[in-house]
C-alpha cells in the first residue's frame, strides 16, 4: 500500500532506502535502537536531543539479546514531568522552539500532531486541549525526535514497512485496562496491512504507530533493493515465540521506480446511451479513480457495446463497484488486483509569459528526469489570455526544460 506524502528527511532525493520488517511489532525505542544498530551516531542523536534543552535528558544504550539476536535497546533519562508539561500544546512549542534542523523538527511535530489527533478522537475534546498521560514523558519526545534525527543523519530519503503483528490480550494505562491494540494504536494504523501475532503482549505502541503514519512510504513486502546492512532494535523482553525486536534493512536506491498495488475494476456494457459515458467517468475521478476509461467492444450477437476500466486503490474497491453499478446499466463488477510500477513523480509550477503553469516531472529508472505540462492548467491560462493552447503548452515546456 503506497502513501504519498511530503517528506524532508533527507536533503538528497535520491539517498537511501529504508525498509521496516516488523514481524514482531515496533515501538518507538525499537525503530531507534535499529536506526542506532545500522550505524546511525548516537553522538549526532544526542545532540539532536540536547537541542529540545531538556535538563537531565539522557539517552542510553546497550546490547541485549532477544531469542539469540543481538539488538540495541534504548532507554531514556529525564525529569518526571507533570500534567502541565504533558499537555500537547506544550510540547509542541518545545519542539517548535528547539535546535533542531528543520526537517528533524516538521517531521518530529508531524508524529504529535498524529497522536493528538487520535486522542482527541477517542476522548472527545478539542486538539488543543489534548493531555497526553505515559505519551507525554520524556521517553515518547526522546524516541521520536530521536528516530527523525537517526533517519536525517543516515540519509534515508524512503521507508518502507512490513505489514503489522499485532499482539492481542489488554494493557494498563492511566485510563484504565485497555484491550490490545490500544485505541490510538489502532487508529493511527488506519488503511495499514496488520496480521494477528500469536503473542498476549503489546507488539505495537502508539508512538511506533505515530511514527509509521508519517514516515513511512508505503507498506508491504521488502521491495527490491540491494541491502547494504541491517540492524536490530529491542524492546522489552517478553514470553512468546518470537523475539521482540525489529529489523531496519538499509539499502541505496536499485532503480528509481516505486511499487503498489492497485485494483482494475471493469465491466461491459451494451445497453448504456454513450452520452452517459463521460459523465460516469467525470463521477468516478471525483470520487477517488486514480483512472477511469471506456473503450467500445463488439459484443454477442454483434451488439456495439463499451469496455468500462476503472484503476483504483485497493481501499476503494468497494464504493467505486457500487458507484459504478448505481450509475450505470451494469449488473456486475470484475475486481482484479495487480501490482504495478511507477516512476517517481512531483508535481510544480514554472514561470512562463502566460502566468504559473503547473508541470509533472517524473524520472525514468535511470534517473532522467523529463517534464510535461498539465493541460487543464494549459487551457485555464490559455482562456485567461485570449492566447493559442499550443503557445502556452509551448512555453510551459521551455520552462520546465531548467527541471529535467
Amino acid at each position: 500500500m503506497a502513501r504519498s506524502r511530503s517528506k524532508l528527511r533527507s536533503k538528497d532525493p535520491a539517498g537511501r532506502i529504508l525498509h521496516l520488517d516488523c514481524f514482531s511489532g515496533v515501538s518507538g525505542n525499537m525503530w531507534l535502537g535499529a536506526l542506532l544498530d545500522l550505524g546511525a551516531s548516537a553522538r549526532a542523536i544526542r545532540a539532536a536531543l540536547a537541542g529540545l534543552r531538556i535538563p537531565g535528558l539522557k539517552m542510553k544504550l546497550g546490547k541485549v539479546k532477544r531469542k539469540g539476536i543481538a539488538a540495541t535497546y534504548v532507554s531514556f533519562e529525564g525529569p518526571r514531568w507533570d500534567a502541565k508539561a504533558r499537555h500537547y500544546t506544550r510540547i509542541r512549542k518545545l519542539i517548535e522552539d528547539a535546535d533542531l534542523e528543520q526537517h528533524v523538527r516538521v517531521s518530529s511535530l508531524a508524529a504529535f500532531e498524529a497522536l493528538a489527533r487520535v486522542e482527541a478522537q477517542i476522548h472527545g475534546v478539542d486538539l488543543d486541549h489534548v493531555h497526553f498521560h505515559e505519551l507525554g514523558s520524556v521517553d515518547t519526545l526522546g524516541d521520536i525526535v530521536g528516530v527523525n534525527a537517526a533517519l536525517c543523519e543516515l540519509d534515508v530519503a524512503r521507508v518502507s514497512s512490513s505489514p503489522l503483528a499485532l499482539g492481542s490480550g489488554t494493557v494498563k494505562t492511566e485510563h484504565g485496562i485497555l484491550p490490545l491494540p490500544a485505541p490510538a494504536t489502532l487508529a493511527l494504523l488506519r488503511g495499514v496491512p496488520t496480521y494477528s501475532a500469536p503473542v498476549d503482549w503489546e507488539t505495537v505502541t502508539p508512538t511506533g504507530a505515530a511514527l509509521l503514519a508519517t514516515l513511512v512510504d508505503d507498506f508491504g513486502p521488502m521491495p527490491a533493493l540491494r541491502p547494504d546492512a541491517q540492524g536490530f532494535g529491542a524492546g522489552n523482553d517478553r514470553e512468546g515465540p518470537m523475539p521482540n525486536v525489529v529489523r531496519a534493512v538499509l539499502s541505496e536506491p536499485l532503480m528509481s521506480v516505486g511499487r503498489d498495488s492497485v485494483v482494475v475494476l471493469e465491466t461491459n456494457l451494451d445497453d448504456m446511451s454513450p452520452e452517459a459515458l463521460p459523465f460516469l467517468i467525470e463521477r468516478l475521478l471525483e470520487a477517488g479513480a486514480l483512472d477511469a476509461s471506456f473503450s467500445p467492444l463488439a459484443m454477442k450477437k454483434g451488439r456495439p457495446g463499451h469496455l468500462l476500466r476503472v484503476i483504483a486503490r485497493p481501499r476503494d474497491r468497494d464504493a467505486l463497484s457500487c458507484q459504478i453499478l448505481a450509475e450505470s446499466t451494469a449488473l456486475g463488477v470484475r475486481q482484479l488486483e495487480m501490482a504495478r510500477i511507477l516512476l517517481d513523480r512531483e508535481s510544480r509550477l514554472v514561470e512562463t509569459p502566460f502566468g504559473r503553469i503547473r508541470v509533472k516531472v517524473a524520472r525514468s529508472p535511470t534517473g532522467q528526469a523529463r517534464a510535461a505540462p498539465e493541460f487543464e492548467s494549459c487551457a485555464r491560462s490559455a482562456r485567461k489570455h485570449g492566447v493559442p493552447l499550443l503557445d502556452v503548452y509551448r512555453a510551459a515546456e521551455r520552462a520546465a526544460e531548467s527541471l529535467t
